[in-house]
C-alpha cells in the first residue's frame, strides 16, 4: 500500500474530521455536482470489485474480504488475516472476479513480503475455499512499492501490477530491466494453463532477457490502474518518488510493451540525471508536490447513469491530498481537467460497481459512493 509519512498523519485528522459531502477543495467550479455518500464501514479497506448479483466486494488490508449490503458490510467471506501482515505497504491489496464471475482473484504479500495471486473457484456466488490455488508470486526486496492491483482486461486476460521493489529510486534498476516481474504491469490467462497460461501476442513474449509475461514496464509504483469500460482504454496511477505524480494511458489497440520511463524518468521530467529512453511513453497527465499531493490513486472513468455530468470524465484522487478530481482524454489527450469539490479523506482506491457507480475507499475506514448532489 502506498501510505507516505510526509504530513499524513496531520492530513488525514483533517480529513476525517470534516463532513466528506461539503468540504471544497479549491477555487475551481466542480466539473459535475457531485456529493460523496458513506455507505459503509471498514477496517482499512484497501481494494473491491463487482462482484455477482451486483454486489460490491471490499477487501480489507489486514486480510478480510467483505460484501457490501443494503446495510453496509456483511461478515468476511474469507479472512487470510493469519498470511499477511501490514507492516510497511504490505497486505492484502487487490481483488477481481473474471468476467463469468466464475473465479476470485486475490493479490497479498505474504508473510514473508512475497507478492502472491490466489485463485477461488465461484458457485452460486459464493467462494469454494477447497479450490484455492497460487497462480503467480514475486519476492519483494523491500516492504514497499508492492503494487498489487489486479484487473481482468476487455481482451479476459488477468493483468498485474507490481512496483519496483521498493526503498527508494529504483536501487536495483528493475524499472527498465525486462529481465524482472518489478515495475511492470503483466498479463497473464489464469485458467489456460497450470499455474497460468500466457498470451502468445504478449509484446516480449520468446525475447531473450525478456519475461513474457510483461505487458508493459518503466513503472514505479503502479498502485491503482483500470481499464476504461466504454472505449477498454487502460489508465494507470504510478506514484512518483517525490516531485511527480503521473498518470498513464494506453488506447484499448494497444499492442503492449509502452515503456513509462521510470527509473531513468519521472513523469517528464529525467530522474536523477537519467536519460530519456528513445521509447519512453510520458504520462498522459502529471502534477507536481507544491500542493498538498504526494501520492496518486488512480480511479476509473466514470460509465454510471446516476451523474450524467460526469460521463465519460476519469475520475482519480491523491492520498494526501484526498481531492476528487477529474480528466476528460481524447486520442490520448487530455481536453479538460476537472475538480469534483469534495474530499474522500485518504483515498486509498476506488471501486467501480457492475452498474458503473463508484466507490471512494478511505484508509480510515469510510466507503463512500459517489452520488449527484
Amino acid at each position: 500500500m502506498k501510505v507516505r509519512t510526509r504530513s499524513s498523519a496531520i492530513i488525514g485528522a483533517l480529513f476525517l474530521a470534516v463532513t466528506l459531502t461539503l468540504t471544497t477543495a479549491s477555487a475551481e467550479e466542480p466539473s459535475a455536482q457531485v456529493v460523496l455518500t458513506e455507505v459503509a464501514r471498514a477496517q482499512g479497506p484497501s481494494a473491491g470489485a463487482a462482484g455477482p448479483d451486483g454486489k460490491v466486494w471490499i477487501a480489507e488490508r489486514a486480510g478480510t474480504v467483505r460484501i457490501l449490503g443494503d446495510y453496509g458490510l456483511g461478515d468476511p467471506v474469507l479472512d487470510i488475516s493469519d498470511e499477511t501482515t501490514t507492516d510497511g505497504e504490505r497486505g492484502l491489496l487487490g481483488v477481481a472476479f473474471d468476467p463469468e464471475f466464475a473465479h476470485f482473484y486475490i493479490s497479498y504479500t505474504d508473510l514473508e513480503g512475497t507478492s502472491t495471486i490466489d485463485e477461488f473457484a465461484v458457485a452460486d456466488g459464493q467462494l469454494q475455499p477447497e479450490t484455492r490455488r497460487t497462480v503467480l508470486t514475486q519476492e519483494q526486496p523491500y516492504p514497499n512499492h508492492n503494487g498489487g492491483d489486479i484487473k481482468f482486461g476487455p481482451d479476459g486476460y488477468l493483468y498485474i501490477a507490481f512496483g519496483d521493489g521498493g526503498s527508494g529510486g529504483d536501487p536495483h534498476g528493475n524499472g527498465q530491466n525486462l529481465d524482472t516481474l518489478l515495475g511492470k504491469i503483466l498479463r497473464i490467462d489464469p485458467t489456460g494453463g497450470e499455474p497460468y497460461a500466457i498470451p502468445s501476442d504478449n509484446p516480449f513474449v520468446a525475447q531473450d532477457g525478456a519475461k513474457d509475461e510483461i505487458w508493459a514496464y518503466g513503472l514505479r509504483n503502479p498502485w491503482r490502474f483500470s481499464f476504461d469500460a466504454g472505449t477498454g482504454d487502460l489508465l494507470i496511477g504510478d506514484v512518483g518518488q517525490s516531485e511527480w505524480e503521473e498518470i498513464d494511458w494506453a488506447p484499448a489497440s494497444s499492442k503492449g510493451g509502452e515503456n513509462y520511463g521510470w527509473s531513468s524518468m519521472e513523469g517528464n521530467h529525467p530522474f536523477r540525471g537519467g536519460t530519456e529512453p528513445a521509447n519512453h511513453v510520458p504520462p498522459v497527465h502529471e502534477y507536481d508536490r507544491s500542493g498538498l499531493g504526494c501520492s496518486v490513486t488512480g480511479g476509473f472513468v466514470y460509465r454510471g447513469e446516476a451523474i450524467a455530468d460526469l460521463a465519460g470524465s476519469y475520475v482519480y484522487s491523491d492520498y494526501c491530498d484526498g481531492t476528487l478530481r477529474t480528466l476528460r482524454i481524447e486520442d490520448g489527450a487530455v481536453t479538460e481537467e476537472g475538480d469534483l469539490g469534495v474530499q474522500g479523506g485518504e483515498v486509498i482506491s476506488f471501486v467501480e460497481a457492475g452498474d458503473g457507480e463508484l466507490y471512494v475507499l478511505a484508509i480510515g475506514g469510510a466507503v463512500s459512493r459517489l452520488d449527484p448532489a
